[in-house]
């Protein structure tokens, strides 16, 4: 009988391939479920993960979860796989790779090195063998640092990207959110707007009143406007002030052309980004956003698990040196993450996987108002990813977006988790913050100004 079999509790179990026995060892979501592709029960999902734990780490090179010829993402993994970073722990299982990344051994240092030596699969895998103070306490390990106009992902940090949409792009709207944003603190990982719609002369009005704002108070950030890739680069051959270029990404070919997009758009993309050379600092100016349940979404995962899929989109991020990748983990609704106890859990795994794979990762902490999760859930994640060493977070306005109907993390948030974790935001973020004095460092602790700005009083006195 080919495939994995596997006896527990007097039970034999049997698998027919390896894309089975990843997905039966996926924590409990709704989404596989939806798929038919989740284990039936509890003890079948041990199975499966004790199928995984034994299994060699080189199988992923050997078996691919999606076929080499049918796939380009695919493709992009095994073609850029580096041998000799995985050589260190090529003799490992999937079990025993778990155990090695919690030992002391497994530091930073190391983990960088063999960042381009693990594939998505890889850590897809060895992350359904965690607990969430597994997959919290390897994360912290590891730091992916980044530049534009600013330095983003140090230990010790945690930026913001402050999100100021509004459901007509109106300017007085996306201001008053944005200022208000400023006086909290948040802006350094981005300002960045999800514009009410695509039509190219409202993106270049957007691009052209940020770009405004940034220079008039000389604010050592970067701007976007979340528009699809191709009218960005329609915006760049009109001589828009374009800074990041952004696109939403998924795990699979397929599901990459249901957003419109393939690898030689998304490099055609960055090069044009490359092009304007409007960093100061660094030139990593893509920012992508991913979400478990894109792939299944559109009918374009080939049976795979939503967690697997979700971690391929991390390798097609990483070709491209972004400056930002985000999970919007709760976004796509319960019926790929159910609750807040799966939303917690995406959430963490997706921050694990990016970070083992060398990508800068932030996560939108959010739900939609048809999910069973509150405000409470939502702490508890932004807590354990801040402990996590999460890259940056969302800052919108009374964490209710307006603009796309969902429910994120407020300028609040970002305040009290800097408090709480001693956290202070980018480094030339912090000095523009101190000068302004709208926030200082007291000690460990960051305090706001209890007066307003010098620098903003005669545009709110206007």
């Amino acid at each position: 009988m080919s495939g994995y079999t596997q006896t527990l509790a007097g039970q034999r179990w049997h698998f027919k391939d390896l894309k089975e026995v990843m997905a039966k060892a996926s924590p409990l979501r709704s989404g596989d479920q939806l798929a038919g592709i989740a284990a039936q029960t509890d003890v079948e999902r041990v199975a499966a993960q004790m199928t995984l734990a034994e299994l060699p780490l080189n199988t992923f090179l050997h078996q691919a979860l999606i076929p080499y010829e049918q796939d380009e993402v695919t493709r992009l993994i095994l073609d850029t796989h580096n041998a000799a970073a995985f050589a260190p722990v090529s003799h490992l299982t999937v079990g025993d790779f778990r155990n090695w990344l919690l030992c002391e051994q497994a530091d930073e240092a190391s983990l960088k090195a063999l960042a381009s030596g693990l594939t998505p699969e890889m850590v897809a895998a060895v992350s359904k063998l965690m607990r969430v103070q597994d997959l919290v306490l390897v994360a912290q390990k590891i730091r992916v640092v980044t530049q534009f106009r600013n330095t983003l992902g140090l230990r010790g940090h945690l930026a913001t990207r402050l999100q100021p949409n509004h459901p007509t792009d109106d300017p007085a709207g996306i201001a008053a959110s944005l200022l208000d944003g400023l006086l909290y603190g948040n802006g350094d990982a981005v300002i960045g707007i999800n514009p009410a719609t695509d039509n190219p002369s409202a993106i270049r009005d957007l691009l052209d009143m940020l770009d405004a704002i940034r220079q008039r108070y000389q604010i050592p950030t970067q701007s976007c406007v979340l528009t699809h890739i191709t009218t960005t680069l329609q915006a760049i051959e009109q001589g828009a002030p374009v800074d990041l270029v952004f696109q939403s990404i998924a795990g699979t070919e397929a599901a990459n052309a249901s957003f419109g997009v393939n690898l030689a758009l998304l490099q055609e993309g960055y090069e044009a980004g490359l092009s304007l050379k409007r960093g100061t600092l660094g030139q990593n100016l893509m920012y992508f956003e991913t979400g478990q349940g894109s792939a299944l979404s559109a009918n374009a995962h080939h049976g795979l698990d939503q967690q697997s899929c979700e971690a391929r989109a991390y390798a097609v991020a990483r070709q491209f040196k972004p400056l930002l990748v985000n999970s919007v983990v709760g976004f796509i609704g319960p019926e790929y993450l159910y609750n807040g106890k799966q939303i917690i859990r995406a959430g963490l795994e997706d921050h694990f996987c990016a970070k083992l794979l060398g990508v800068p990762m932030g996560c939108d902490i959010c739900y939609t108002n048809h999910a069973e999760a509150d405000q409470d859930d939502m702490d508890t994640l932004l807590t354990l990813l801040g402990t996590a060493g999460v890259n940056f977070i969302m800052g919108v306005p009374g964490a209710d977006d307006i603009m796309l109907n969902y429910q994120s993390t407020s300028f609040h948030d970002a305040l009290y988790l800097r408090q709480l974790l001693g956290l202070a935001p980018a480094p030339e973020f912090a000095d523009w913050l101190a000068q302004q004095e709208i926030l200082q460092q007291q000690g460990q602790r960051l305090t706001l100004s209890q007066s307003l700005p010098k620098l903003f009083a005669p545009a709110l006195n206007h």
